[in-house]
């Protein structure tokens, strides 16, 4: 019986082990000094922004104002209102962008809204499409540097997308920024150092017209940006990461909009990496494809709080298979994934989130981690399927 439990055991801590090193490695990676870039020598590319909205009208104007500062001539911004009940398509028009209004009672998501705009745009093809939620804010210069770096590479770009939690916030949405400045900046800053791809972020990502254009767009995918950057990277253009062009927006501060928000996101990537995760990683080494392997295994290190909860969870069960029934190795291997998720944790904050979120609030964490625990037994039992806007503040 121990040497059955030993086995089990040894078996699930090398297997949060795999995750719990990529994600280590990631870290130590983003902290290396960044290799100085070439000045830019391509000409600047004809540019589209195309920029999907389902009932955006709070924040369309402000997100179009913003992009079209950015343009030049013979530029363009495209707004698709998708399936919008509120003004969204004529707040849009009013502040200079070209409008396409669509309209589908069972086809509903960014997917098909993305598609649409593509297909309008095919009328008189841009060279590059850059695309920016309608909830996101630009920093100077960022749409240039994405079109720049996409002309320059021949393959899709993808911007630094931050989300900020709103002043007065809570610390649960600051635990969800640190998660997310972790995820957005710090691993793929990490695979950018060795010059390795990172994922699609769904915003602020700048990708060649004949690409996009053969792109398959028109689904309702949960995460649709995930699956569309491992097409890319299959399709032998994989994308690369661009902190220089930074996408802001804000967490929702209401509780049914982060619950929204993060059920549609986490389970859209449990779901693809349960699907294709481990084929990802077997096809990337039989193919020695190294750059599919980076992002297959990147794509298997889960969402922060389900990881933490995991190992926390095979730490206390090991020990006691140690205590009562002498079995060793699972417990030093979990103790050793601990003790590197700690000191990933620590780095990440200290080097890309101290100034951001104070220490005291990651002592929260754990408490963060527990009462998420019905999100992810909702994916065991009754797992989102099909695209849901997130429920913003002003409803």
């Amino acid at each position: 019986m121990s040497t059955l439990i030993s086995w089990l055991l040894s078996a699930l801590a090398f297997l949060i082990l795999v995750p719990v090193t990529v994600l280590f490695a990631q870290v130590l990676l983003a902290c290396l000094p960044a290799r100085p870039r070439p000045l830019a020598t391509a000409a600047r590319p004809r540019l589209a922004v195309l920029v999907p909205a389902h009932n955006e009208a709070s924040g369309i104007v402000a997100t179009v104002q913003g992009i079209r500062r950015q343009l030049l001539e013979g530029d363009r911004v495209l707004v698709v209102a998708d399936n919008c009940s509120d003004q969204t398509a004529a707040l849009a028009r009013a502040a200079g962008a070209q409008v396409v209004e669509r309209q589908h009672g069972q086809l509903r998501g960014k997917g098909y809204a993305l598609d649409c705009g593509v297909r309008h745009l095919a009328e008189a093809p841009p060279e590059v499409v850059v695309i920016i939620d309608a909830d996101c804010q630009v920093s100077a210069g960022a749409i240039e540097h994405l079109a720049q770096r996409c002309i320059e590479s021949g393959r899709p770009v993808q911007g630094l997308d931050l989300m900020c939690a709103p002043a007065g916030a809570g610390l649960k949405v600051l635990i969800a920024e640190f998660a997310w400045r972790v995820k957005n900046l710090v691993r793929p800053q990490g695979w950018a150092r060795a010059g390795l791809p990172c994922q699609l972020m769904g915003t602020g990502m700048a990708i060649g017209w004949q690409d996009i254009a053969a792109a398959n767009l028109a689904t309702g995918h949960l995460v649709e940006d995930l699956k569309l950057g491992l097409d890319f990277c299959r399709a032998g253009k994989p994308p690369l990461f661009c902190p220089q062009a930074q996408v802001t927006s804000l967490f929702p501060t209401s509780q049914e909009g982060l619950s929204g928000q993060r059920t549609r996101w986490e389970h859209g990537h449990l779901g693809v990496l349960l699907a294709d995760g481990p084929k990802l990683v077997v096809s990337a080494l039989t193919k020695r494809n190294w750059p599919l392997l980076a992002m297959s295994l990147d794509l298997m290190v889960p969402p922060l709080a389900l990881l933490t909860l995991a190992l926390v969870g095979l730490f206390v069960v090991a020990w006691l298979a140690f205590l009562l029934l002498g079995v060793a190795l699972p417990a030093t291997l979990a103790t050793l994934a601990l003790a590197m998720l700690g000191c990933a944790v620590w780095l990440a904050w200290s080097r890309f989130s101290r100034e951001v979120i104070p220490f005291s609030v990651l002592i929260y964490a754990p408490l963060y981690a527990l009462k998420k625990i019905p999100l992810y037994l909702g994916f065991l039992v009754k797992r989102q399927v099909e695209w849901v806007r997130s429920k913003r503040d002003d409803g």
